[in-house]
């Protein structure tokens, strides 16, 4: 299999690949399993891998610490943090409880999960004393629009490392004013979700042949054609989820594909961009 293509991760001067190792729900697979799947990810190149301390109530997390035991060096680890959890003390507490089921000392980022009541500026300064403390290397946040990243800005306290957000063939959105917003910046854009969630596009739907014509342009599979689509954006890093070799092998293969601009008209008019609301969609 060929080397996954990397990207530096937003302003961390980071290398990762550009498709990387989504956990959340991984703890309902075979442990096993799931921590083989993990390490054959990173023998591929997938090193950013992406947890949370809500995903299992920690287990995901203990499932990753057990998977990268040894390999620490090799991996761009990303945690989050829960918005109840936002506030300055609550940030140290739960950033130290990820690091103990991580099995590190430190995070390469440390990401808000969505916004919650807790003042954006109390956490971002929790985020900046922890970078200090050297337990985290870089923060971000996830499901922020764009009216939050101006609000973000205007703080004054430094900008994200990434913004990660829902990003499918049937969910662009982010495309008319979040992605804009971040690429003017440097951030990097986090693609979760990537295959959307509930059932892929089907073949015998217009947009499954569409995506099956172009994928078979490609000698590539359907599902690393969705991804490669959304990596046709600098700086944008699909984080799906894999529960087997064979699949996380699949989604690798998706990290060497440069679609033809036929090919990525022909999937914009099939699975077109839904108007922008002012509601940024998230699960």
């Amino acid at each position: 299999m060929s080397a996954q293509q990397t990207q530096q991760f937003g302003t961390t001067g980071h290398a990762v690949g550009v498709i990387g190792q989504g956990t959340w729900q991984l703890e309902r697979a075979p442990r096993r399993e799931a921590i083989a799947t993990l390490r054959r990810g990173l023998d591929l190149g997938l090193n950013h891998i992406d947890t949370a301390e809500m995903y299992g109530s920690g287990e995901a997390e203990r499932l990753v610490g057990e998977a990268i035991a040894g390999r620490r060096g090799e991996v761009f680890l990303v945690s989050k943090v829960l918005p109840n959890h936002a506030s300055r003390r609550g940030v140290a507490e739960a950033c130290d409880r990820s690091l103990q089921a991580l099995r590190t000392d430190h995070l390469d980022c440390y990401l808000l999960h969505w916004r919650g009541s807790v003042p954006l500026g109390e956490t971002i300064e929790a985020f900046v004393a922890l970078e200090a403390a050297g337990k985290i290397r870089s923060w971000g946040v996830s499901n922020f629009d764009d009216a939050d990243l101006d609000e973000l800005e205007a703080l004054g306290l430094g900008l994200p490392a990434c913004n990660q957000v829902l990003y499918h063939l049937r969910e662009r959105v982010i495309e008319h004013t979040v992605l804009p917003w971040c690429h003017s910046r440097g951030i990097a854009v986090t693609a979760y979700t990537p295959f959307g969630p509930g059932a892929f596009p089907d073949r015998r739907s217009a947009g499954g042949r569409v995506l099956e014509r172009v994928a078979d342009r490609h000698e590539a599979s359907p599902r690393q054609v969705a991804l490669a689509f959304l990596a046709r954006h600098a700086q944008v890093f699909p984080i799906p989820k894999a529960s087997t070799v064979a699949h996380v092998e699949e989604n690798a293969g998706a990290g060497t594909i440069v679609l033809s601009a036929e090919s990525v008209d022909e999937l914009e008019a099939a699975f077109p961009a839904a108007p922008w609301t002012g509601n940024l969609p998230m699960i």
